[in-house]
């Protein structure tokens, strides 16, 4: 699966992540201490709604613009993110996960930012200027584990790979093993897709295997049944979930539920330990 973002910025993937990723960074900030947030697969940064690329899927209808139609205040933390890079009312620029994290940052936090594909990483560069954000253009695999732990006491890696390369889920299990090793406290988000079940609960199988205590999943479907062949949604891997952000959760995920269910669907979100 190809899912270079640019074709899906601002879909209903992304205000799920993004949701999610607010409150989980700022639940981690009810404590002082210094947090470094590394984002290994950094993309462009910012996207144009209106550029051929988003034009050509139009998830953003399904998405973003769903969520700003939507009257839920739980959704307000979001929009405000996604507003903070626009003029107008409407949201013609989509903020990249870099940007969300950039404007969560404190004094005493840092952002490390890694984009491999030269041109999306020259992009990113003219996105970030100004926000301190440390920019790499390494694999991120490499990266992910040069990484951790890092310098300040506490830290949050996320990992949203585009699923270009058929051994994406391998690399990301064997790289998650390697870091857990020698990071065990530290917390970890990985976006995935969802569109084959039959292989994603083998990944999910694999993923048990490595016997990684406080792994949380979080599944977003989009449709009511099965639907082979086609994006049904995604989801979230969080490796240790503080406690605050587990209790801010289940209101969060039902409000971006009703926010997103397609006409004619209800959708669910499913979320729970992956060793239960």
């Amino acid at each position: 699966m190809n899912y270079r973002h640019s074709f899906h910025a601002g879909n209903s993937a992304d205000v799920v992540k993004h949701s999610l990723l607010i409150a989980l960074v700022r639940a981690l900030q009810h404590k002082p201490g210094a947090l470094t947030l590394i984002d290994t697969h950094a993309g462009c940064g910012l996207y144009d709604l209106g550029g051929d690329d988003a034009q050509r899927t139009g998830e953003a209808t399904q998405g973003v613009l769903r969520a700003f139609a939507d009257a839920n205040p739980l959704l307000d933390d979001y929009r405000a993110a996604v507003h903070a890079v626009n003029g107008g009312d409407e949201p013609r620029l989509y903020p990249g996960s870099p940007q969300f994290l950039a404007q969560l940052l404190r004094p005493q936090d840092a952002l490390i930012l890694n984009e491999k594909h030269p041109d999306d990483a020259s992009t990113l560069r003219g996105a970030m200027r100004g926000t301190g954000a440390a920019i790499h253009e390494r694999d991120a695999y490499e990266l992910w584990l040069a990484m951790v732990p890092p310098r300040t006491p506490r830290g949050v890696v996320v990992v949203d790979p585009p699923y270009e390369q058929t051994d994406e889920r391998a690399r990301i299990t064997a790289t998650l093993a390697a870091a857990h090793r020698k990071w065990a406290h530290g917390v970890t988000v990985i976006w995935y897709p969802l569109k084959d079940s039959a292989t994603h609960q083998r990944w999910k199988a694999q993923l048990r295997r490595l016997g990684i205590p406080k792994f949380l999943v979080v599944e977003h479907w989009l449709y009511d049944s099965e639907q082979p062949g086609i994006y049904n949604g995604a989801g979230l891997f969080i490796v240790n979930p503080p406690y605050a952000f587990m209790q801010a959760l289940p209101p969060l995920l039902e409000a971006s539920r009703a926010a997103l269910a397609p006409e004619g669907h209800e959708g669910e979100i499913l979320c729970g330990w992956l060793d239960d």
